[in-house]
């Protein structure tokens, strides 16, 4: 069951639900009573992008239409901004790309989800293979449209001596989910997988990962933080499986969240799936409130309540944006974090 199928075929019993353990805290099928007719072509212009005039090139999948593949050659070195655009006449669509990087290539991806329309129901689905000793950074930041149903889907496989590196910004919509699963060999292969949500008002966001290590000496360093207020939604859900067979394995996963409204709700699930014996890994979860006595502090420096409890929140969500490697991509996701972070508490 997916959203894409039931997009493909109308029939809404395709739509994943609670019924689904994945997807009980974002239930599609209790949700798309009717789903909005076939995006048509959008002949328009386009607003710049997020990541406009940082890349070498850009791509654009608008209404679901856009290329199927990307090719990177061995010993490549590129930098794309990658575009999903639900344009304003934008109803239901959904898409697919394969992006192949050679041996030895290093890409970095920025990607975007912008919704310049309203109550568009869509999925992107991406699959992305990594040679041996390729690298990827992939920075992915959503826009979408506060009544928008969106969903991303990418399966990374990763070759020998892989290098993966992402970071997910989600900002909501009535229901978003951005979901990763990484297929990894271990044999010397390395992920680093985070994640950032800031939702407000009453929208809801997903942050899914699932991580599978098949081989011995892989490593896996994952960190989430989420900052929920007003009666919005945030979800983590992360699986680190570990197969039999895949020693060595160092798989570290941290979730952290603020909840700022007595309405607002967090619901998390971190998992280690371990069937491995000589492994290090990890895993830890916090959900709580802004420290009373940081804030007592801030107010005593003469700072504002709502400035301080910015400020104090910049700090705690602060720690993914400085993980990211490419200087760039940190800065329009330090802008995009101000935008979302000064919504009233």
């Amino acid at each position: 069951m997916s959203l894409a199928r039931a997009i493909a075929t109308g029939d809404l019993l395709e739509l994943p639900s609670r019924r689904d353990e994945d997807w009980r805290w974002t239930d599609l099928r209790g949700l798309i009573r009717v789903l909005p007719a076939a995006s048509p072509v959008h002949a328009g212009a386009l607003d710049p992008g997020p990541f406009t005039g940082l890349a070498d090139e850009d791509v654009v999948v608008i209404n679901g239409r856009g290329p199927g593949r990307i090719q990177v050659a061995p010993l490549g070195h590129r930098v794309i901004a990658l575009r999903f655009v639900a344009a304003p006449d934008a109803g239901a669509h959904a898409s697919s790309l394969t992006i192949d990087i050679g041996e030895n290539a290093d890409v970095t991806l920025l990607e975007s989800y912008e919704g310049e329309g309203a109550g568009y129901v869509v999925e992107a689905d991406l699959a992305i293979a990594l040679a041996r000793g390729a690298r990827l950074e992939r920075i992915v930041l959503t826009r979408d449209a506060d009544d928008a149903v969106s969903v991303s889907r990418a399966r990374i496989a990763l070759g020998p001596a892989a290098s993966f590196a992402q970071t997910v910004f989600a900002g909501g919509a009535k229901r978003q989910r951005v979901e990763t699963d990484v297929a990894h060999p271990g044999a010397g292969a390395s992920v680093r997988l985070d994640g950032l949500y800031v939702v407000g008002g009453r929208r809801h966001a997903d942050i899914t990962t699932v991580v599978t290590h098949a081989g011995v000496d892989g490593a896996t360093s994952q960190l989430t933080k989420g900052v929920v207020r007003e009666q919005g939604r945030g979800v983590f859900q992360g699986r680190i499986v570990v197969a039999p067979g895949a020693d060595r394995t160092d798989a570290r996963m941290r979730h952290d969240a603020l909840v700022l409204s007595d309405h607002a709700e967090v619901d998390a699930k971190p998992e280690l799936e371990i069937y491995a014996d000589d492994v290090s890994c990890a895993h830890g979860n916090t959900v709580g409130a802004l420290d009373e006595e940081a804030l007592f502090y801030a107010r005593q420096r003469g700072f504002p309540d709502a400035e301080a409890r910015a400020m104090l929140t910049d700090a705690f969500l602060g720690e993914v944006l400085d993980r990211i490697e490419h200087d760039g991509a940190r800065d329009v996701a330090r802008a995009w974090l101000a935008g979302h972070n000064r919504a009233p508490s």
